[in-house]
């Protein structure tokens, strides 16, 4: 994200190194947010407003690899971190209720300020869980389509008006002359009788 300019639609995941606002939080820290594209990661405020939950995590200048993990079941995102070289998983995020639409795109980028740090991605690995679900909740499932939070208001968007088609363009601009041709011949007819009452009354 680009300062704001950019916005995203989707789950992100931001992995800050300098803290932006006078706060009790750590640095570096790792938070979560879902946009459904009405929503702008907020800079000055370390991405607080919209912020699902986070979690400080010592990363910088390490001597070793550090490693995630981000698991979205059912509706459940859990993100877990090894980051002592301990081979030992630590909680850092559980949100339950977020929905996703299916046909997932991943990416990675990164933005810098007065600090600037290097941070290698080495990998990305990705695995799909089998998850055996019900009849309704494959339905609920298949049925997403803006990503959302539950319990949590997100800004609704207004999605754009399709375009008109050729035919409803003419019909719109046909019966609108119509209508100036009625309104225009009402409205000399009103006039003439206008008229004649005026020059009833002199005689």
């Amino acid at each position: 994200m680009d300062k704001g300019k950019r916005i995203c639609m989707g789950m992100a995941w931001q992995f800050g190194t300098q803290r932006t606002e006078c706060s009790q939080r750590v640095f570096p820290y790792i938070s979560a947010m879902v946009n459904n594209g009405s929503l702008s990661y907020d800079h000055e405020r370390d991405g607080r407003p919209t912020e699902l939950g986070g979690c400080t995590a010592i990363v910088r200048n390490l001597h070793y690899d550090t490693f995630l993990v981000i698991r979205y079941v059912k509706r459940h995102l859990t993100i877990m971190m090894d980051i002592d070289g301990k081979h030992e998983w630590r909680d850092c995020i559980e949100v339950p209720g977020v929905r996703l639409p299916r046909g997932y795109y991943f990416g990675t980028s990164s933005i810098t300020g007065d600090l600037s740090d290097n941070h290698d991605v080495i990998s990305l690995k990705l695995f799909e869980l089998t998850v055996e679900r019900t009849p309704e909740e494959e339905k609920l499932h298949r049925d997403v389509f803006l990503p959302s939070v539950d319990n949590m208001k997100l800004p609704e968007m207004t999605a754009p008006l399709p375009p008109l088609s050729g035919l409803a363009l003419f019909l719109i601009v046909f019966f609108s002359l119509v209508f100036s041709v009625f309104a225009i011949v009402i409205g000399i007819i009103l006039y003439n009788k206008w008229q004649e009452q005026s020059r009833k009354r002199f005689y």
